[in-house]
């Protein structure tokens, strides 16, 4: 049991650490101020919640029936772990050393939406593409299929998704909610700084997942 417990545990921040770089990127807070533009705090707080419903729906789908998607297409796991990997390790490294020029929102903002219009587009363009992209989809694969050998604990992939996706989910709401005080206090430094550091922690999260497809392949071989 207290295996099982240790493998939720990590599983849940594997999770996390994976997707939070890409779900929750501080390059969020200003297109999200941009799309809302001209909408009261009710308003947006009631938008915020929807697009983390769509985006926990999106990340908990992706991570429990993306790889059985990939198996019926005769994918065997280590593969999938070795391909996402790599995904996970260029994802982080292109964050990694992206330009801070390039973090700050473009000069020609888009023109303000209606408060319907977003009602109805929650979905699209706020979940999907803006939080919950292809390249977060892909991750959440990638994460989904990275299953320690020898784990027997079969309840602990599902629990650990619902639990780190309703973190993300929550951390998606939040950072939208305060999106306007959170880009006035934090500063421009502040938040480059936490997105370096998470962008880093991405680039080795992904060459644990590589290493463990590898090892995989490698024990099959043998």
């Amino acid at each position: 049991m207290r295996a099982a417990i240790a493998e939720l545990v990590r599983a849940s921040l594997l999770i996390i650490g994976a997707l939070f770089p890409i779900v929750n990127a501080p390059d969020n807070i200003p297109i999200f101020l941009a799309l809302t533009a001209g909408l009261s705090t009710a308003s947006r707080e009631v938008l915020a919640r929807q697009i983390a419903v769509n985006s926990f729906a999106l990340l908990v789908g992706s991570v429990l029936i993306g790889t059985h998607i990939l198996a019926f297409f005769g994918i065997s796991l280590p593969v999938v772990q070795v391909g996402g990997g790599l995904v996970v390790m260029a994802a982080g490294w292109k964050l990694l050393n992206r330009p801070d020029d390039v973090d700050r929102p473009p000069e020609s903002a888009p023109p303000p939406l209606r408060a319907s219009f977003l009602a109805r587009r929650a979905f699209y363009p706020l979940t999907l593409p803006l939080t919950v992209g292809p390249g977060s989809i892909s991750i959440a694969i990638a994460v989904g299929a990275n299953r320690t050998p020898g784990s027997e604990a079969h309840w602990t992939l599902p629990v650990a998704a619902l639990v780190g996706c309703s973190v993300l989910a929550i951390a998606v709401y939040l950072t939208y909610r305060f999106a306007e005080p959170i880009e006035r206090i934090v500063g421009e430094t502040a938040m480059s700084v936490i997105f370096r550091l998470s962008a880093f922690i991405l680039v080795c999260i992904g060459v644990q997942i590589v290493w463990n497809g590898v090892s995989a392949l490698l024990h099959v071989r043998v």
